[in-house]
């Protein structure tokens, strides 16, 4: 079985048993363990050359019953469709978890878009659209950015649509640049989502974050966004990992510089001598640890090794269930990823009501909207953890289920 079928596998154990703690029966569990449509697409794209290409692309939409489905759009190599599929029901219970009007969605190409222009990528995005039109719209499914895709990505995308429906519909899509229609704050979101609940777990473990000593697996987008709110907070971030391996210096790393490199050079780890293997990170003492790379990460072969107090999962599926298991039995307290990194959809449907009323808030109001959203999130699962005996993650589904389950049965649809 392929990564991607695991992961839809153990979401869909995850879901059965959060609805069963809620107490509901086969049937339903029968109806939202796959998504309700899913449409495989075929983009034929006129390459510089001359050449034409044809890219397949996907739109998952997961479940309706609350709203409109809402996720991003990847653009990816190795995309396929059970990862497709897996990130739509995740994108479900990130919105049940923050309480948002939405059910999951989840988009992709499989392409390689560095090895793309900007025209071909113009084109390529222009056609999904094309493609997938008649499923997706303000009221029915809201794309987003994800991997490798961004603001300029998602114009092309919004002005296909404006002009394929004779309309201005800025609130079609998130993630969009300022200047048409996007949001304050978005940028960071989904990483700052993360540190308010590394905040908020902190305080469970009393831990200060000033002075707290962070290992970071991953610099990419997320991981060093996280990595630098948490420096600016005074943390010591001793270790960040990239694919080739690691950095460390248990006296704290110099984020600012490392980010100075990486915007110059790219990858950094190659310009250090010094460097570490990628499975000795998970071995480092520290008080908190943020998978933000790879999925199965942490397995049961290496979570005894942790020593971290929490372990905040800024990846998606970084940690598999003994691990989790594992973590849970050794007083760890694991912020799930559905949890961890809602807060990038977050402020994607902030995005969408400021397109609905088209007015805009400061930068300022969209974080403490985020930090309240986050933070209510945060509570309910960690209550609901400690008070039915039950591991972060399966508290997480609880809540993240709860609001669709509760639809779902309200329209009669189970």
């Amino acid at each position: 079985m392929s990564e991607n079928s695991n992961l839809v596998t153990s979401t869909q154990n995850i879901i059965e048993q959060a609805l069963y703690k809620l107490g509901y029966d086969e049937g339903l569990f029968e109806l939202i363990k796959e998504p309700a449509r899913f449409l495989r697409v075929r983009i034929p794209v006129k390459m510089d050359d001359g050449s034409v290409k044809t890219f397949t692309g996907y739109r998952s939409q997961h479940n309706s019953s609350v709203g409109p489905t809402k996720g991003g759009v990847r653009f990816h190599p190795d995309v396929d469709e059970n990862e497709v599929k897996a990130l739509s029901m995740w994108m479900t219970l990130k919105c049940g978890l923050v309480n948002l009007p939405y059910g999951g969605g989840k988009g992709a190409i499989q392409c390689d878009p560095h090895s793309m222009s900007q025209n071909e990528l113009e084109r390529l995005s222009r056609g999904y659209v094309r493609a997938i039109a008649q499923i997706v719209g303000p009221t029915k499914d809201i794309p987003a950015p994800d991997v490798y895709t961004d603001a300029q990505i998602m114009s092309w995308m919004m002005d296909e649509y404006s002009i394929m429906h004779k309309v201005n519909a800025p609130n079609f899509i998130t993630g969009k640049p300022i200047s048409l229609g996007g949001s304050l704050g978005r940028e960071q979101a989904t990483a700052l989502g993360a540190v308010i609940t590394i905040e908020e777990a902190a305080k469970r473990k009393h831990i200060n974050i000033e002075g707290s000593k962070v290992v970071v697996q991953g610099f990419g987008n997320a991981g060093s966004f996280i990595a630098k709110i948490l420096h600016d907070k005074g943390a010591k971030i001793i270790c960040i990992s990239e694919s080739r391996g690691a950095i460390y210096d248990p006296e704290g790393l110099d984020i600012d510089y490392l980010l100075e490199l990486r915007k110059e050079h790219g990858r950094i780890t190659p310009l250090f001598d010094n460097i570490i293997p990628n499975e000795d990170i998970f071995g480092i003492d520290c008080d908190i640890l943020v998978p933000a790379a790879l999925a199965n990460q942490i397995t049961a072969q290496n979570a005894r090794d942790i020593k971290a107090s929490i372990v905040a999962e800024a990846a998606n599926g970084p940690t598999t269930q003994e691990a989790t298991r594992i973590l849970t039995e050794n007083d760890v307290l694991l912020i799930p990823d559905v949890l961890a990194s809602a807060g990038g959809v977050t402020v994607s449907y902030f995005e969408w009501v400021q397109n609905n009323q088209g007015l805009y808030w400061s930068e300022e109001e969209v974080n403490q909207l985020l930090r309240t959203k986050i933070v209510e999130a945060f509570d309910k699962v960690y209550d609901i953890s400690q008070k039915r005996k039950l591991d972060m993650r399966l508290s997480a589904y609880v809540v993240g289920v709860r609001r669709t389950a509760e639809a779902t049965r309200f329209r009669g649809w189970a």
